[in-house]
């Protein structure tokens, strides 16, 4: 399940490589091999440098906890940021990858990848709120159909060329000059490649999930998924190459190898499904990671306590939603294309990457513990390579990852304002030490002031409460030009009912009720503040049977209280008459 994220990468890696190479010419294609290889190394890297840290930190070490404890609080919140942005960029790689699939397979729906993406965005949210503990081992099925059936296709493959079945078909031979290759293009071929190392973290996030042993079950199980994805990866360049396939416009160019090694038979149609499949599990990592990391980022107070809230599920609802909201709002702007998500994706991915490998190089020059120097040179040469593809993002995929250089700089400063809220409010209503030093005032009575729309069972509950509470009662009602009659009656029953309550009719010129309500009870919070009198504003209510029905009625209410909620002073309450049918 862990795997799904880095091993799914592979149905669009080397399309990424194919479809930058291809710019020049499909001769440029022989490329694929070297860029694959270097992609190789920095697999091995990173695996090796992410099973340091999962010995470091068995409790799960995130690139926000290595960084911040090792690199402080501004690389913490930078990769933080960094990985919640990444986060909702797999789940909207990872659907519209399957999407696009999904079409390769059935001609007919292309042109809706969009839609398809959305929907299967929706139903992993849906899923993910009702609970997933249940459909664990559901899960499984496609990560294990999706790992045998793309064995089988590299291992047929291989034997049909080795056997001769199927010729050489390539656009260039390797080693050939092809001219206008430039070393601008193989970097942003390199840097695009480099996507299907996306995932690789996810094992080390998740350490506190193994049986024990923890980390070296974790170590083990990060070895074989970077062996399984060497393998695909390598695997499907090399065949792509071999068998000459340029991408075109509604086919992928794993579906064209599918197709080239199989036919369109039911292998075919296997690995499209197992594919598709694999994506939408990956994207569920998304829904997985992305609620954690809120988590600890407001358990931290960097964002809204909210996170921390679980459903009913126990799951982090308003993390999996908002995950759900972003991931559908990139499907529309970028219109479901992988191709112009995956720049994004990628400096999502290594900023993240290139923080925690240094920052666990400060880790094992802090504590030095036995083996320390060759820890360190692992991290490195993870850093160093990472923070290599970053200056290739920056120097040749500007064009292509600007957004984030507006994005994170506006989180990060979210990030803080949050946080110094936080703070602020803290500070405020923490008790002194001394309880002395807490300033208490006695009032000589009360002023509620009740908000009269009709005479009805509403009304007089609200006006038999507030005369057991207050010393002082008002009935405010705001009147219109539209029925001067019925506002007279209105006042007459009042009158009639409530003779010795004052009753005072506001007159409204321009429809409206929260400006005179709010005039008159400041004037009267002024009143009841020189006879020392507290002020309550009391709103009277119904609630219907049904939740649903809440949208029939005006909100009047709710404009009050949110008009109230300013005023400081006075107290806010309200009467609430629920009704039976």
């Amino acid at each position: 399940m862990l795997s799904s994220d880095a091993l799914s990468s592979v149905a669009y890696g080397t399309e990424q490589i194919v479809l930058v190479l291809t710019t020049l010419s499909a001769a440029a294609i022989w490329y694929s091999i070297p860029i694959a290889a270097f992609v190789l190394v920095l697999l091995l890297s990173l695996t090796l440098s992410y099973r340091q840290i999962i010995h470091a930190y068995p409790g799960g070490g995130g690139a926000y906890v290595v960084s911040s404890e090792n690199l402080g609080q501004n690389a913490g919140l930078l990769a933080g940021g960094s990985l919640l942005i990444d986060y909702m960029l797999t789940v909207a790689v990872s659907v519209s990858a399957g999407s696009e699939a999904i079409t390769s397979a059935i001609p007919f729906l292309y042109g809706h990848e969009v839609v398809i993406s959305i929907v299967i965005v929706l139903l992993l949210m849906a899923m993910n709120l009702r609970g997933m503990s249940e459909s664990a081992n559901f899960l499984m099925i496609p990560v294990y159909l999706f790992v045998v059936s793309i064995t089988a296709m590299i291992i047929w493959g291989l034997f049909r060329i080795v056997t001769g079945d199927i010729p050489m078909q390539a656009r260039g031979v390797v080693g050939s000059v092809v001219p206008g290759i430039s070393a601008a293009l193989i970097f942003k071929a390199f840097s695009s490649g480099s996507s299907s190392l996306t995932g690789v973290e996810a094992i080390s996030n998740a350490v506190p999930f193994f049986k024990k042993p923890r980390a070296h079950n974790a170590a083990s199980t990060l070895a074989i998924m970077a062996s399984i994805l060497g393998f695909f990866f390598a695997g499907i360049t090399f065949l792509n190459y071999w068998y000459g396939i340029v991408p075109v416009a509604k086919v992928t160019v794993l579906s064209q190898v599918a197709a080239f090694t199989f036919g369109h038979g039911v292998m075919y149609y296997i690995i499209q499904f197992a594919t598709a499949l694999i994506l939408a599990v990956a994207a569920n990592t998304g829904f997985s990671a992305f609620p954690v990391l809120a988590y600890n980022l407001a358990k931290d107070k960097f964002m809204p306590h909210m996170y921390q809230d679980r459903g009913d599920r126990l799951g982090y609802s308003n993390g999996i939603m908002t995950l759900a909201i972003g991931s559908i709002i990139l499907i529309a702007i970028f219109h479901g294309s992988t191709e112009r998500l995956i720049p994004l994706y990628a400096i999502g991915v290594f900023i993240p990457f290139t923080l925690s490998q240094t920052g666990m190089i400060i880790h094992w020059l802090r504590n030095r513990p036995k083996g320390w120097m060759g820890k360190t040179i692992a991290n490195f040469s993870g850093a160093l390579i990472s923070f290599a593809i970053l200056v290739i993002l920056f120097v040749y995929r500007l064009g292509d990852i600007w957004p984030f250089f507006i994005i994170m700089p506006v989180l990060l400063w979210i990030f803080y304002r949050i946080h110094g809220h936080y703070q602020n409010v803290a500070e405020q209503l923490r008790l002194p030490d001394s309880v002395e030093e807490v300033a208490l005032h006695d009032y000589d009575g009360s002023t509620v002031i009740v908000l009269v729309g009709n005479v009805t069972r509403v009304t007089r509950g609200a006006l038999n409460y507030a005369q057991t509470i207050g010393d002082y009662v008002i009935a405010m009602h705001v009147s219109m030009d539209e029925n001067p009659n019925k506002e007279q009656e209105t006042q007459n029953e009042f009158k009639r009912d409530f003779p010795n309550v004052r009753f005072v009719d506001v007159h409204s010129s321009y429809r409206s009720v929260e400006g005179p309500t709010i005039r008159f009870v400041d004037m009267i919070a002024r009143n009841a503040a020189k006879r020392n009198f507290t002020t309550t504003v009391l709103i009277p209510q119904f609630v219907p049977k049904e939740r649903w029905q809440d949208i029939l009625h005006n909100q009047t209410t709710f404009r009050l209280r949110r008009a109230f909620s300013s005023r400081e002073n006075i107290i806010l309450a309200t009467y609430s008459y629920h009704l039976k049918k």
